[in-house]
């Protein structure tokens, strides 16, 4: 009897003992994403915890768990009490758990911390790899993480906003943004603005809105695409954007379908927008006023006005030197169709795009794109004293008084989206039409950066006025 006993001690032991080896073996995890949302004014630190599950019938050995960033990393582990930045041949019972502790150290005053803390913990079984993300907030900064403003709301200047996955303002509301104010998006997220709501940037010249990624290092200051959109959703109304500079997204502003209200959809003036990796303004059946703007470098077209609509330009400087990548479009698309989801066209009547004073210039011998469909439909555009990049016949004057093609504007560095006339040979100069600043819904009488544009003949084309050398240094 006692050895008989002994013998089912022994063949359970040997059960125990055999591991899973499958290469289709994978872990199951409490949570996918391990979140610090505290926000820290001084250097402080968080931990959390979270399980590791094995759903095998065997045992299993986990061959690796480390922290992909190593000993760079502000984070740390324990798992089963052990500490360490790389744990090695963790064993988990057939059916058993095991957890994992993790803590973070902040300092938030580190200026060259990121505003958002990223590592993941990587876990290696039977050759099969997981992760587990980890994120912490990494400076003393406002945080939004999928929120939707309910009420009229104020962003001030007195700490960075930062936007992770997405911020929405809610139909009837307002937000504000003041002069000064920075906004930082992580990767992939984005601003929205619903039907019936509203967003008002108030920037100044000596203090703009700046609007960019969240990654602060040198590296990434010319990383396009590194964030989503502002996003004017369809019906939104009386958005306002004075003085903004916006950067290093995929879409600066994506305004959509006009809402229900007197007033254009965006009104947007004195700002810049560059380095995106698809386009600087998309409008798709909306109402777009803009005036003082630089858009440019971007990815695909810099400007483009779809789906029909009503777009007014005055004293725009769009340019498109993209050099990243091959760029498919061009620096100005106008479009008065699409194609529904039966592959049926939907024509969409283009009203008018006005540009007055502007200048749409790139590297390539077509940068206007007049995309209207085969069977017809409205799409009217004109070009008042403009200076073009263009293959198009502008001897309409109609559609094109007083305006100039493929004359060079020697912009100061437009590989950098610096489009000053910065030679008295620049054929901007002068060339422009008092008469556009009629109907302006802001003066015109100077310029982005404000210098006189009625100081001597006539004005410049574009968003900048010429200015001689010793003129800059004042």
């Amino acid at each position: 009897m006692v050895v008989f006993l002994l013998f089912l001690i022994f063949i359970s032991c040997r059960k125990e003992d055999k591991f899973d080896t499958s290469p289709d073996t994978r872990l199951s995890f409490s949570t996918d994403t391990v979140l610090f949302d505290t926000v820290f004014s001084t250097v402080g630190s968080s931990s959390r915890v979270f399980m590791i599950y094995n759903p095998s019938k065997e045992r299993i050995s986990i061959s690796s768990i480390r922290l992909a960033r190593g000993e760079s990393s502000p984070f740390r582990i324990n798992v089963d009490g052990i500490s360490a930045t790389e744990i090695n041949d963790l064993e988990i019972a057939a059916k058993d758990s095991a957890f994992v502790f993790v803590k973070v150290t902040i300092d938030p005053n580190e200026a060259n911390n990121p505003l958002i803390q990223q590592d993941s913990i990587v876990f290696t079984t039977n050759g099969n790899i997981q992760d587990v993300k980890l994120v912490a907030w990494g400076q003393d900064a406002h945080f939004y993480r999928n929120g939707i403003i309910g009420s009229d709301y104020v962003f001030t200047a007195d700490k960075p906003h930062v936007i992770y996955g997405f911020l929405a303002v809610d139909s009837l509301f307002t937000l504000t943004i003041e002069a000064g104010s920075k906004l930082h998006f992580h990767s992939g997220s984005f601003l929205l603005v619903y039907t019936a709501a509203t967003l008002k940037v108030n920037g100044t010249k000596e203090n703009p809105v700046i609007f960019q990624g969240d990654r602060l290092e040198p590296y990434y200051q010319d990383i396009a695409g590194q964030w989503g959109r502002i996003w004017l959703y369809a019906g939104s109304i009386d958005n306002e954007i004075n003085y903004a500079i916006i950067r290093n997204g995929e879409v600066g502003i994506h305004a959509d379908t006009t809402g229900n209200s007197p007033n254009p959809t965006l009104r947007i003036s004195n700002s810049i927008i560059y380095n995106m990796s698809q386009t600087g303004i998309l409008g798709q059946g909306t109402h777009i006023e803009a005036v003082n703007c630089v858009v440019g470098n971007c990815g695909n077209r810099s400007v483009a006005l779809t789906l029909g609509g009503k777009y007014d330009f005055r004293h725009c400087s769009i340019g498109n030197f993209w050099n990243k990548s091959f760029r498919r479009g061009s620096a100005l698309e106008l479009n008065n169709y699409y194609f529904d989801v039966d592959n049926n066209v939907q024509l969409r009547p283009l009203e008018m795009a006005y540009f007055g004073n502007c200048v749409i210039y790139g590297e390539k011998n077509e940068e206007i794109t007049i995309d209207q469909h085969s069977s017809g439909g409205v799409l009217n555009y004109r070009f008042d004293h403009c200076l073009l990049k263009t293959e198009l016949n502008i001897s309409d004057q109609e559609k094109f008084p007083g305006s100039l093609k493929n004359e060079t504007p020697w912009f100061r560095d437009p590989m950098l989206g610096q489009f000053q006339p910065d030679s008295t040979l620049s054929a901007l100069i002068n060339k422009g039409n008092l008469s556009v600043h009629q109907g302006s819904f802001i003066d015109l009488s100077t310029d982005i950066e404000g210098n006189s544009r009625i100081s001597d003949e006539a004005p410049d084309i574009g968003a900048y006025e010429f200015q001689l050398p010793e003129e800059r240094k004042r």
